[in-house]
């Protein structure tokens, strides 16, 4: 069983496995969790004043028993079991519908007919949103295609379009935001793809070249006279940051749009999730709190929407606590989607991760 520790930084040895990711003061990451510790990477925590961290013991076991749940737990589960929140969900018929749409998109940039078609892949998505008036998100289950720009440029429509119901956008704002979800990358295709396939890390003239992307994608929009201006927008500025540390302009919060704002956590979110060849892919946890720790470069109020449709750990599903135990989760609580109420299956227990100062110290692993 896979048990975490927490522990001073003096007492790390070679070989320990870190249970959490180090990042420096702009949220990049200069250790990722699950990484071995050596000798050298011991030496860099203690020189950035990392007093202690948390590491990994022990092993995962794949066989390991079910454990099993007397009879009086289990009916205390079913009495404190609250239902998800409706979850965006596609049949197979839209996912190749939409399937087809995006990739008609991305290889066809100066047919006349893009708009049209930008609209009806948005529309297939805004109906399977309002079908069931879903207002959650298993980003697992939206995958569209195994090609990376075509995936993430649903993900980021599908999510972004969440947020902006959260946050009380009218329906045809909605399905305008999806449109700039499914364009925001288009510029890519006037990118090389020598530096857009590039499997290692980019030189900071290729990561100028790549920087470029959203200003094509603007370029290329614009000369569509039935796209509309906040579509045009948000696909320009959705790398830019309220701090103004951004790209291409460097503007900063009031001078930046909102379908941007919302575009910038969607598109952050689902590259941190999604393996390329160049990283692996974080999980949805890591990527939760990378997310919460950027509050000087993402708007705080479309990052807490964000943060009230995305559901890490479905009602029913079993999750190990920091303290050994196994437990069921009973509810979600839609501000705090790292920190559900459980109850643990052996003791019956009831652990309000969010809201009881007594879990304060427990965390799910």
């Amino acid at each position: 069983m896979i048990r975490r520790r927490y522990i001073s930084t003096r007492a790390l040895k070679d070989g320990m496995v870190i249970d959490q990711a180090i990042m420096d003061k702009t949220g990049r990451i200069l250790i990722a969790r699950k990484t071995t510790l050596d000798d050298f990477l011991i030496d860099a925590l203690k020189k950035m004043g990392i007093s202690a961290v948390y590491i990994r013991e022990g092993e995962e076991d794949p066989e390991e028993a079910i454990v099993e749940t007397l009879p009086e737990v289990q009916e205390k589960i079913e009495k404190l079991k609250v239902a998800d929140r409706a979850r965006v969900d596609l049949s197979e018929s839209v996912k190749k519908r939409v399937t087809e749409g995006i990739k008609f998109l991305y290889s066809h940039t100066a047919s006349v007919d893009l708009t049209n078609k930008a609209a009806s892949v948005t529309g297939n998505l805004m109906d399977s949103i309002m079908e069931n008036d879903a207002v959650a998100l298993n980003i697992d289950a939206l995958k569209v295609s195994d090609e990376y720009t075509f995936k993430h440029s649903v993900d980021v429509a599908a999510i972004s379009m969440l947020i902006a119901k959260k946050s009380g956008f009218s329906e045809a704002e909605i399905e305008k935001i999806g449109m700039a979800g499914l364009l925001h990358d288009v510029g890519k295709s006037k990118i090389p793809n020598q530096v857009l396939n590039k499997a290692g890390k980019l030189t900071e003239e290729e990561f100028g070249i790549m920087k470029k992307h959203s200003f094509y994608g603007y370029q290329i929009l614009k000369e569509k006279k039935d796209i509309p201006q906040d579509v045009l927008f948000g696909v320009l500025q959705h790398h830019e940051k309220i701090n103004g540390k951004g790209y291409p302009m460097g503007v900063s919060a009031e001078q930046i749009s909102d379908f941007a704002k919302i575009l910038s956590i969607a598109d952050i979110y689902d590259a941190l999730v999604t393996e390329r060849p160049y990283k692996k892919a974080f999980s949805q946890q890591d990527a939760i709190e990378m997310i919460m720790a950027k509050t000087d470069e993402l708007d705080i109020n479309y990052m807490r929407d964000f943060l009230a449709i995305i559901i890490l750990y479905p009602v029913d599903s079993v999750v190990t606590l920091s303290n050994g135990e196994k437990a069921k989760v009973v509810a979600n609580n839609p501000q705090y989607p790292l920190r559900p109420k459980v109850v643990g299956l052996k003791t019956g227990m009831t652990y309000d991760l969010s809201n009881d100062i007594k879990c304060a110290s427990l965390i799910i692993e």
